[in-house]
């Protein structure tokens, strides 16, 4: 096992040079810079306009800028964002917690809602509950999350049952530890929800179609035959071969941790990352867009590995040195 995650990070180094070759030849195609939004300003003159863009080395060649920047972001050195002013390494910081919080709480949901409907909805294949439970996902499906997080907004102020928007309270600095966990919950109740209703409907198909395939199979049959009881014959051997496909899912769930509620964040006022790169690539801020595109390859990448030696764990059969 320490051989193979061994092997799969070495293999990830050639991989993140490949992606951040490509990123960044992607991010140099759209015409101008951070600064040709400086001209106009009246305030701003030509002649300073060019100092800074010499300052900021954005009048280099381009792979003079990839080289730079690749060099100092091996070092750790994410490089100063132009809009901010800042590191970029301390404004990711400052975001992070919001949006791991939020992703967490998503993907706990999710996984925790998902997979026993869809496991219950493929036992009762064609009873009124799965019949139910296929009316609210393919609802859910045709719903989009931009529209569902204003619908809960419109909720939260009409009922006041909820908190309506932000991350915590105006008065969260003079609470106490337990008010604060009460209030930063209370508060995340609402984006969880808009971020998690999609996902749990495609998964629960997913768990519920899966489970259906492989309760067909003949082994299956072979098990009934025998006179095990319908119980272990769905939850020690059917259900196992069926999460095999949910757990390679979980792994991109994994990588969408930083970067997949941008919507939803900039909709109910959230600070998190996905707002603040969205922001990042509309202002061409190259240093700050460049390291959230990179933090999500990587993202990618763990994730995929973490699925793999999940795999591995779950299914004995699954050999990781072949």
């Amino acid at each position: 096992m320490f051989r193979y995650i061994l092997r799969r990070v070495i293999q990830m180094v050639p991989l993140l040079i490949l992606i951040s070759m490509i990123t960044f030849g992607a991010s140099k195609l759209a015409p101008g810079d951070f600064l040709s939004a400086k001209m106009a300003d009246p305030s701003m003159t030509n002649e300073r306009i060019e100092a800074e863009r010499h300052r900021l080395g954005l009048d280099q060649p381009m792979v003079v800028q990839y080289v730079k920047w690749a060099g100092n972001f091996v070092c750790g050195d994410m490089g100063e964002s132009y809009r901010y002013r800042s590191s970029v390494s301390s404004l990711i910081g400052q975001r992070l917690f919001n949006t791991l919080i939020l992703g967490v709480a998503s993907l706990v949901m999710t996984w925790l809602l998902a997979i026993p409907l869809g496991v219950y909805a493929a036992v009762r294949r064609y009873s009124f509950a799965d019949q139910v439970f296929s009316m609210i996902t393919f609802t859910a499906l045709g719903v989009p999350e931009f529209f569902l997080a204003l619908l809960l907004l419109y909720f939260a102020a009409r009922t006041g049952f909820f908190p309506v928007g932000g991350m915590t309270s105006n008065t969260y600095n003079d609470m106490t530890y337990i008010q604060k966990a009460v209030d930063l919950a209370q508060h995340l109740i609402l984006p969880t929800i808009a971020v998690s209703i999609g996902t749990i409907a495609i998964l629960q198909r997913r768990m519920r179609g899966n489970l259906l395939d492989v309760l067909a199979e003949d082994y299956v049959r072979m098990a009934r035959a025998k006179g095990l009881p319908e119980n272990r014959v769905i939850y020690k051997h059917a259900l196992r071969n069926a999460l095999n496909p949910m757990i390679t899912i979980l792994g991109y769930d994994i990588a969408g941790l930083l970067s997949g509620f941008a919507l939803v964040e900039i909709i109910m006022n959230w600070p998190g990352l996905g707002n603040m790169m969205l922001e990042a690539l509309q202002a061409q801020d190259f240093m700050l867009a460049m390291a959230g595109m990179m933090m999500g390859a990587v993202m990618l990448l763990l994730g995929n590995l973490m699925a793999d030696v999940l795999l591995a764990l779950v299914d004995p059969r699954i050999k990781l040195e072949a």
